[in-house]
């Protein structure tokens, strides 16, 4: 009877330990936000939502590998899933994540936000459109079931309301393109530095230091219960 008790306890451990070191893997797509530039050790909202997640979740480690890439567009994001190892991986992850458009955005205007042209920037968002529509094509078409978390953009300026009119009218592109397939999740990140001094959470115009993209992280992952219950 013992012997057989042991047995059981024994397969018992090593089935917890087996369940235990299942690693779990995220994709993230994106631009300097999501590589994580500003941050001293460049290592943005992405790192610090990997922390949070290993702390948090006990069913096995989570690993983000960061696709981000400083001045990347959707365009970019496209020939990045052009790559076959690139494919693979979205193929085997168990969540992706795309934040991208900050770029295009700033782009078609010219490469800043100043003096705000409205056919650019409308003729840029049609593009923007179209790129981050064939994006979630790509990624539904290599992983069908596997959450993907559309991260809106955010005002760098939200002290600017035209520039702030824009964000919105890019950010309601992204919300409806998402509403449009199934398991893709919108989380809004636009207002999170409302009221935050810039001096304490950027290191430049745009990007956000350390504290900055601690915000953004703690945004996703408090504002999403579908961020949180998906890994």
């Amino acid at each position: 009877m013992y012997t057989i008790l042991g047995i059981f306890v024994v397969s018992a451990l090593v089935g917890w330990v087996h369940y235990e070191a299942k690693e779990k893997t995220i994709v993230a797509f994106g631009d300097s936000l999501t590589y994580g530039f500003g941050d001293k050790g460049d290592e943005g909202y992405v790192d610090k939502l990997e922390s949070v997640l290993n702390q948090k979740y006990e069913t096995g480690p989570v690993e983000i590998a960061n696709y981000g890439i400083v001045g990347q567009e959707t365009n970019g994001v496209l020939k990045q899933l052009e790559s076959s190892e690139t494919r693979g991986e979205v193929r085997k992850a168990d969540g992706m994540i795309v934040f991208i458009g900050t770029n295009d955005l700033i782009n078609s205007n010219g490469g800043d936000l100043d003096n705000l042209q409205e056919a650019k920037i409308h003729e840029g968002k049609e593009d923007y459109r179209r790129n981050l529509t064939s994006i979630l094509n790509a990624l539904r078409e290599e992983n069908h079931s596997a959450p993907i978390h559309l991260i809106g953009l955010y005002n760098p300026y939200p002290g600017n309301s035209e520039i702030e009119g824009h964000i919105n009218e890019w950010n309601a592109l992204n919300k409806k393109l998402a509403a449009e397939y199934e398991g893709i999740n919108f989380i809004p990140l636009n207002g999170v530095f409302k009221n935050k001094s810039k001096a304490e959470y950027f290191s430049d115009s745009l990007h956000p230091n350390e504290k900055g993209y601690e915000l953004i992280a703690w945004r996703i992952l408090n504002d999403s219960r579908l961020f949180r219950e998906s890994f």
